[in-house]
């Protein structure tokens, strides 16, 4: 790892196909995350700082803005942080946990690399976490819709049948179909000025989705990716993205040399235009980002 100094950089994204009108959440969580980046120079504290400040807004499908689940109760999370440093931790379907990505950056510290669900809500309540703010307007509006269109015969996911959901339901609550899908996923990537290289995401899960569905967000080499060449994070749809080992291949093409903004692109074309995806992306000299969809995004660097 070269500790040549360096312009530091951020590059944050609010989740493919989410709504361009949520950009200023992007904007105040890069700020953020150079402002931290200030302080102590760590691009781990810094990108963590962003994803928090994400989870916070509430508008944006992590923390508290995540899904309801197909039950209109339930609400699964996944977070992930990882850098050059050695520090990896990850979290998967924990419920009922404010800022996830503290949770992940919590796990790196124990022996273990990821916890899930019900063991990893209680490690939440024995290191003093906040639960989760209560399910808002908006939240219980986007499940109505979802439901609506479930009822429908586009399919709510890209290349599955509705009517398979009913089929292979395993929630409590039967299903109740009543006469927009989200697949966003927030994340960070940031290049410190010493020239190490940090990601985290955060997501509050993909609908429809059965209970205990794990996308891409938690999964090294899938949804993220940290190394001496840059460090790169995937939203869209997990079930797609893991198949193609997407942000360790986006990094692998960069440490062979091929430009930052060709390798985001090629990486996009790998998936079909149905197929939601966005990838954002630091290197050594570059930073930047590339989606199909629209994709709230945000992009700084250290004077």
């Amino acid at each position: 790892m070269s500790q040549t100094k360096q312009a530091g950089a951020v590059v944050v994204h609010g989740g493919a196909g989410a709504s361009c009108d949520h950009e200023d959440a992007c904007v105040l969580a890069a700020r953020r995350a150079l402002a931290q980046l200030e302080v102590n120079g760590d691009a781990l504290d810094a990108a963590i700082t962003a994803v928090a400040a994400m989870e916070d807004d509430g508008r944006l499908n992590a923390g508290s803005g995540s899904v309801l689940g197909l039950d209109g109760a339930t609400i699964e999370m996944d977070a992930s942080i990882m850098d050059t440093r050695g520090r990896l931790g990850a979290v998967a379907c924990v419920q009922d946990v404010r800022n996830p990505v503290l949770l992940a950056r919590a796990i790196a510290d124990t022996p273990h690399w990821m916890l899930a669900g019900e063991g990893a809500q209680r490690f939440a309540r024995a290191i003093g976490l906040p639960a989760s703010r209560p399910v808002t307007e908006r939240q219980r509006a986007e499940h109505r819709k979802l439901m609506a269109q479930m009822a429908g015969s586009v399919p709510a996911m890209p290349g599955v049948d509705n009517a398979v959901f009913a089929r292979i339901w395993n929630y409590n609550k039967p299903l109740d179909l009543p006469e927009a899908t989200a697949c966003d996923t927030v994340g960070a990537v940031v290049r410190g000025a010493d020239g190490h290289f940090a990601v985290a995401t955060s997501t509050g899960g993909s609908a429809p989705a059965l209970l205990g569905r794990v996308g891409d967000s938690p999964i090294i080499g899938s949804g993220f990716y940290a190394g001496p060449h840059g460090a790169i994070c995937a939203t869209g749809i997990g079930e797609h993205i893991v198949r193609h080992l997407l942000a360790r291949t986006v990094y692998d093409w960069i440490a062979a040399g091929m430009p930052l903004a060709q390798a985001l692109q090629r990486g996009i074309d790998l998936f079909d235009k149905d197929v939601a995806v966005g990838l954002i992306a630091v290197s050594r000299n570059d930073a930047g980002a590339c989606s199909n969809r629209a994709m709230p995004q945000a992009r700084m660097t250290q004077r």
